[in-house]
C-alpha cells in the first residue's frame, strides 16, 4: 500500500499539518530568540489568543500524544499549572457576599 491511506480507502487518522506545525512551532521555540507572540503572527497568521486555543485543542488530542508524548506531556503540564495559578488567584480574591457565576448556576460566597 502506498501513501497514507487506510485499507478501506480512508485517510490514516493523524495530525493535521497545521497541527503538526504547532507541534513543531513549540518544540522548537525554545531556540528562537524573540517575541513569541510576533512569531505565532508571522508564523500562523493568528492573535497570540487564537493560537493558544488551537494549540490547547492540539495538545488533547491522542495523534499529538502518539506523535510527541514527551513535547505533549509538558505543555499539558505547563497549561495545568496556569490553570491552576490562575484558579487560585480567582478564588484568593471572592470574599463573603461576592457572586460567583459558573456557565451552569451563579453562587453566593458564604
Amino acid at each position: 500500500m502506498t501513501g497514507n491511506a487506510a485499507p478501506s480507502g480512508q485517510p490514516e487518522p493523524g495530525l493535521s499539518p497545521r497541527d503538526a506545525q504547532v507541534l513543531e512551532f513549540e518544540r522548537e521555540w525554545t531556540r528562537h530568540v524573540g517575541a513569541k507572540e510576533q512569531a505565532i503572527r508571522d508564523v500562523f497568521g493568528l492573535s497570540a489568543a487564537r493560537y493558544y486555543q488551537l494549540l490547547n485543542v492540539v495538545i488533547d488530542s491522542p495523534d499529538a500524544v502518539r506523535q510527541d508524548p514527551m513535547l505533549v506531556a509538558r505543555l499539558q503540564r505547563a497549561r495545568d499549572s496556569r490553570l491552576k495559578s490562575r484558579a487560585a488567584r480567582t478564588f484568593s480574591r471572592s470574599s463573603p457576599g461576592d457572586t460567583v457565576s459558573h456557565p451552569s448556576r451563579t453562587e453566593t460566597i458564604e
